[in-house]
């Protein structure tokens, strides 16, 4: 079969934002709480506090986004929820008051699309809440509920709150505050396919799914993705799953995934003995142990013949989210860590994905740590930002940095050097993450170009061509831990 993936989201520049901390509107809205005391914007987050973030917020936010060059945004949860991550949803119909409910969402869908900004929403589906109206009828009326067979109920009484008796129904990772739904049962599978097509209907460009992997019901997300496509064939429907995930990227189920695979090798070779152990044990996406060069690329190389061209063009490449600690915090505070890492990220092929503030430098560690209030602009890292800002913008500029094939030509040591070709259009991309100057020596012979490029669009490489013993070398003179990309 033909695989058929989102043109959109090949070219697309993820910002993602966990909406609690992301802004709190500075003009005066319609509120559910309007003298609530939050808890402090810059105080350490906690498990259960509120900061106040709101969509009307993120409106106020949209040109900033876009001067970053950003093109489309990945929510965290905003159903109605208690908690302030929205993982336990109440109401899949209802935006959060407390980010300005449906109101709020339908201007910012709006907005956003006035600003060519695709949104994408978390879908959790494997789980709801005991605040989920479905659950709160069963802990009312047990057996005699309507909706007993929705959830896996084991035994009667239900326990839903005192942990000292047994829950008598299955919980997300044993937690009893996360009822699992039964997908084997028609009417959820319904339920959820009509969520599905509303929220699409409705404009949203796609579906990041929690933990789909979870949902084992036969042809599931088979129907999920013909449902949604039968509505908007160009929606974005991408999984969250941290490993190898061809059995659900066969081109009948999702785009693509959070391409943690990516974000592994990534970190262990541009952070490398850096990286704070502590930080990425749990939850482990192998960051470690370091990697140099020839290593890195035969992750690099594996992952891309992992799957088909049609998705690697559309995998969600990340380095942090908010299911990590933050980069520059798993790198020790190293800026320049940060830097090569969203180098490698931005001449990815796939859609590249920028965890909110971490354009700006903002730390953190596990969760909640990593989930701090969007610092204001004082607090900003200008160089980091600026760093993005030039980046994302190449990649807008240069085709072959988004669909261009991309291939390994120097993998030794601390250098790592690639190519990403399409058509005539040709960019060489050189790393060194070593900590003392070297240089490349690329056989101009070898390197399968149809033109040399020498055009120096990103990096302060020393370039210098020797023709004098055939054929001729190109020679790429690298400063410590530094980066170059390389047009014609």
């Amino acid at each position: 079969m033909q695989i058929q993936t989102p043109e959109w989201v090949k070219h697309a520049v993820f910002y993602q934002i966990f909406p609690d901390r992301f802004v709190i509107s500075q003009q005066p809205r319609q509120r559910l709480l309007k003298n609530s005391t939050w808890e402090d914007w810059s105080a350490p987050p906690t498990l259960q506090g509120y900061k106040g973030g709101d969509l009307w917020g993120v409106i106020e936010k949209l040109d900033y986004l876009r001067n970053l060059g950003i093109n489309a945004i990945y929510f965290t949860p905003i159903f109605q929820s208690t908690s302030n991550h929205r993982y336990h949803t109440h109401d899949y119909y209802q935006i959060d008051p407390l980010l300005g409910g449906n109101k709020a969402f339908q201007e910012l869908l709006d907005a956003a699309h006035q600003h060519e900004i695709k949104v994408v929403l978390d879908g959790v589906f494997n789980h709801a809440s005991r605040g989920f109206f479905f659950f709160s009828d069963i802990l009312e009326n047990g057996p005699h509920s309507p909706w007993v067979d929705w959830f896996k109920i084991q035994g009667w009484p239900l326990s839903a709150y005192n942990g000292e008796f047994p829950a008598n129904y299955e919980g997300w990772d044993g937690n009893r505050a996360l009822p699992v739904f039964n997908h084997e049962n028609p009417d959820v599978r319904e339920y959820i396919m009509e969520v599905a097509e509303h929220w699409v209907k409705v404009g949203i460009d796609g579906w990041r799914l929690d933990v789909p992997f979870e949902i084992t019901a036969a042809g599931f997300w088979q129907e999920f993705r013909d449902r949604v496509k039968a509505v908007n064939p160009e929606a974005y429907i991408v999984g969250e799953v941290w490993a190898d995930s061809r059995q659900w990227l066969d081109g009948t189920q999702f785009d693509g995934v959070m391409n943690y695979l990516f974000a592994g090798p990534t970190i262990a070779f541009t952070a490398g003995d850096r990286v704070v152990l502590d930080y990425v044990r749990t939850p482990s996406y192998e960051p470690y142990p370091p990697l140099f060069a020839p290593d890195y690329a035969a992750k690099i190389q594996a992952l891309l013949d992992l799957y088909p061209w049609e998705i690697q063009l559309t995998q969600l490449n990340l380095l942090a989210s908010h299911d990590t600690a933050r980069l520059i915090s798993i790198a020790n505070g190293d800026r320049t860590s940060v830097e090569l890492a969203t180098l490698l990220l931005l001449t990815f092929p796939g859609a590249a994905s920028i965890y909110y503030g971490d354009e700006v430098g903002l730390p953190g560690a596990n969760d909640p740590d990593s989930r701090r209030g969007f610092p204001p602009e004082a607090n900003w890292d200008q160089e980091l930002l600026n760093y993005h800002r030039q980046l994302i913008g190449l990649r807008h500029t240069y085709p072959a940095l988004r669909i261009g094939t991309y291939r390994i030509l120097h993998a030794q040591g601390t250098i790592y050097v690639f190519a990403r070709t399409l058509g005539e259009e040709e960019l060489l991309i050189a790393v060194n993450i070593g900590t003392e100057p070297e240089q490349v020596n690329l056989k101009i012979a070898d390197l399968g170009l149809n033109s040399l490029p020498t055009k120096q669009l990103f990096g302060t490489a020393q370039l210098e061509l020797e023709p004098a013993n055939p054929p001729a070398d190109l020679v790429i003179k690298l400063a410590a831990r530094s980066g170059c990309i390389l047009g014609q």
